[in-house]
């Protein structure tokens, strides 16, 4: 009996600590970054995050500070993000979302399904920073090749990201001038986040193995 309810204790043990495992790794990585205004912080808490850029700016040859300013200003970084309800009868019943937009970059459904379907990606999770990570340096490749922006150009990306590539070509941007002022916020600190980026991004860059030694 004794034996019994010690291999039961044991095994109910086993259990408690691999749920308490799941659930610690789950809010390490759905939980914003602390100090999401300098992109050193948020690459120093989330070491797994600049990993992924890295691989993105290889990728797609984009910068990290134009998606990530993007990021910063569609999700805040929060990894189930979703735009706001949408009401009617007077603004008093809920009536599903103004937009499909979810996820870390605020892809919207058909946008995320085109990337899945060109990269060959079918398992993308748009609540994965890597996956979120990779659409963007996607988006922001083909809106080079599309509308001829830059790469290094996050005003002009951004205002391709929120209207889409036939809306920027048509000028739909400009009858709006509130994205505008929107685009050059975006802008601003993706400046900011690049010359942050340029103090932190060799000590970043270092493996594991060596950061135990500094």
């Amino acid at each position: 009996m004794d034996q019994k309810f010690t291999k039961t204790h044991k095994i109910i043990n086993v259990i408690l600590i691999t749920m308490a495992s799941t659930l610690f790794l789950a809010a390490c990585t759905t939980t914003p970054p602390q100090n999401i205004s300098n992109i050193c912080d948020i690459f120093t808490e989330k070491r797994d995050w600049f990993e992924t850029a890295n691989d993105m700016k290889e990728k797609w040859g984009v910068p990290i500070h134009v998606p990530m300013s993007i990021m910063y200003q569609e999700s805040s970084f929060k990894a189930k993000a979703r735009p706001p309800k949408d009401y009617f009868f007077f603004g008093l019943i809920p009536w599903g979302r103004v937009s499909s937009a979810y996820g870390y970059s605020q892809a919207k459904t058909p946008t995320w399904d085109d990337y899945k379907r060109e990269t060959d990606n079918s398992w993308a999770d748009r609540s994965d920073f890597s996956d979120a990570m990779d659409f963007m340096g996607w988006f922001i490749n083909k809106t080079n090749e599309l509308n001829a922006v830059s790469k290094w150009d996050a005003e002009l990306q951004y205002l391709n990201y929120h209207e889409g590539w036939g809306g920027y070509s048509r000028g739909s941007h400009n009858k709006k001038s509130w994205l505008k002022d929107v685009a050059k916020t975006v802008n601003a600190r993706a400046l900011r986040y690049a010359t942050q980026l340029k103090t932190c991004e060799e000590e970043l860059s270092k493996g594991w193995f060596w950061r135990l030694f500094t």
